[in-house]
């Protein structure tokens, strides 16, 4: 894993409104840093506890959740946070809880591997890899307005097949949605 901030995740977290980020399935924390130096207070989820050791820091809460654990319930109420960063994770029965979580004008920045990414290596299982315009699905399943979406080859950390989403909750300002050029 590396410990650059994705550019997808970077590009979008300015769009996140005031209030607590859920970091799921965190890794070393490089996106709960990220969010927390922009003013967020930051809960950091993963299973693995070296992992969230990496990830402590200020402004970061972090939680040892083994979230694929036969009979663990969604720790999180509804409408918590401003926003929800996940990347290289897919645990689709955790999906519709996750976006309840979502405030009604919070951000969801996702991105993960796709199918196709056997090509690159791991993961290769499909359980594990997005279907065609799943990521865009699920957005419009659950309401949320979709900012940007990419579904493609990514060459750096390393090559992979991958989706990328940035959606917003209903109540999110169309203007606020705006970014500068690259």
């Amino acid at each position: 894993m590396s410990d650059q901030i994705s550019p997808w995740v970077q590009r979008y977290a300015p769009l996140v409104p005031g209030g607590a980020v859920l970091d799921l399935a965190c890794g070393s924390g490089r996106h709960s840093r990220h969010m927390a130096a922009l003013g967020h207070e930051v809960v950091a989820v993963d299973r693995d506890p070296a992992a969230l050791a990496a990830t402590c820091g200020p402004g970061i809460t972090t939680s040892a959740i083994d979230l694929e654990e036969e009979g663990v319930a969604w720790p999180f109420g509804p409408q918590r946070f401003a926003g929800i960063v996940v990347t290289n994770y897919l645990h689709r029965p955790l999906i519709a809880e996750m976006l309840d979580s979502l405030a009604p004008n919070g951000v969801l920045i996702y991105e993960t591997f796709a199918d196709g990414n056997a090509q690159f290596g791991k993961p290769s299982n499909p359980a594990f890899l997005l279907q065609p315009g799943e990521l865009l699905e699920l957005a419009r399943a659950h309401g949320l307005r979709v900012v940007a979406f990419e579904d493609g080859v990514i060459t750096a950390p390393k090559a992979a097949m991958v989706q990328r989403l940035c959606a917003v909750k209903p109540d999110f300002p169309r203007e606020a949605a705006l970014l500068p050029p690259f």
